[in-house]
């Protein structure tokens, strides 16, 4: 709580503030003040009927469910399944053609740490495009 709203929650601060304030100024705060509170009474109240409106959905299609013969709980099982299954993704192809340490030929995406001959190449003077496929 920030200390405005904890000098507004305090009534011996209030009283001591409101000493230098002008009658009219104070009934302008409290009309600003109720006109807040209402707001959020308003805002309160909408978000309890949309709660109740969807717990009533909610018991509705469960009863369509169970009288169609279909346990919820079997229904979100499916979805589970459905959501667990990942597609993996497809190998990039290779870009760069490399000759490592031991003589055989290799091939790198572009992708990720750069092979260490290539690195070492790149160092005295090759450019990276000598790889190219």
């Amino acid at each position: 709580m920030t200390d405005s709203l904890k000098a507004l929650n305090n009534i011996r601060t209030l009283r001591a503030q409101a000493r230098d304030l002008q009658l009219a100024e104070l009934q302008e705060m409290l009309e600003k003040f109720s006109m807040v509170v209402a707001e959020r009474r308003e805002e309160s109240h909408a978000e309890e009927t949309a709660g109740r409106e969807k717990a009533e959905k909610l018991a509705k299609y469960r009863e369509l469910l169970l009288g169609d013969g279909i346990d919820p709980a079997e229904l979100l099982g499916a979805l589970q399944v459905a959501a667990k299954q990942r597609v993996k993704r497809v190998p990039r192809p290779a870009k760069y053609k490399y000759t490592d340490e031991d003589g055989q030929e290799k091939n790198w995406t572009g992708q990720g740490r750069t092979p260490a001959v290539i690195k070492a190449a790149i160092t005295s003077g090759k450019s990276l495009n000598d790889f190219l496929i």
